[in-house]
C-alpha cells in the first residue's frame, strides 16, 4: 500500500504531460498533435503568424526537453514496482523524480528569457493559459472517448 501512495503522488504531476507528448488521443500522430496544439495555441494567444513562426521552433524545443526529463522520472518511477524494493532505493527513485522536477522549473525559467526575445510577457502568459486549456481540453476529451475503463467526471457543468 505505502508504494502505491508514494506512486500515486508521484505519478500527479506527470501525467497529463507524458500523455500531451505522446499524443495520446489514439487517432492523432505526434506532428497531428502539435499541429492541433500549435493552432490552438496561436488562436487562443493572439499570436500572429510571424510571432508563431519565431516562437513554436523554441516552444517545441521546450517540450522535448521536458519530455526527456520526464521520461527519465517514469523509468526511475518503473524501478519502483519490484516488490523487493527497499527503503533507500525509494529514497533514490524519489530524489531523481524530485530532481528532474526541478530541473524541468529552471529550464522553463530559461526558456522564459528566450520566449521573452520573441513574444511580450502579455503574450507568453496568454500561451500559458492557452497550453493549460489545451491540455485540459484533451484530458476531457479522453475521460468522454474512454468507455468503461472512465472514471466519472465529478461535478457537471
Amino acid at each position: 500500500m505505502k508504494k502505491l501512495i508514494v506512486l500515486f503522488i508521484v505519478m500527479c504531476s506527470f501525467i497529463p504531460l507524458s500523455w500531451a507528448m505522446d499524443g495520446c488521443n489514439q487517432h492523432l500522430s505526434p506532428d497531428e498533435f502539435r499541429a492541433k496544439q500549435k493552432a490552438y495555441i496561436t488562436e487562443k494567444a493572439g499570436l500572429t503568424k510571424e510571432e508563431a513562426a519565431k516562437f513554436f521552433p523554441v516552444y517545441f524545443e521546450l517540450q522535448d526537453r521536458k519530455k526527456q526529463l520526464n521520461d527519465e522520472a517514469w523509468n526511475l518511477l518503473r524501478k519502483g514496482r519490484d516488490e523487493k524494493t527497499t527503503e533507500a532505493q525509494y529514497n533514490e527513485i524519489l530524489e531523481g523524480v524530485y530532481d528532474a522536477r526541478i530541473a524541468t522549473n529552471r529550464l522553463e525559467k530559461t526558456y522564459y528569457e528566450k520566449f521573452k526575445k520573441i513574444l511580450s510577457n502579455k503574450k507568453i502568459y496568454l500561451v500559458q493559459r492557452a497550453e493549460m486549456r489545451f491540455n485540459r481540453e484533451l484530458l476531457k476529451g479522453m475521460h468522454h472517448k474512454g468507455g468503461e475503463t472512465q472514471k466519472p467526471q465529478g461535478k457537471k457543468k
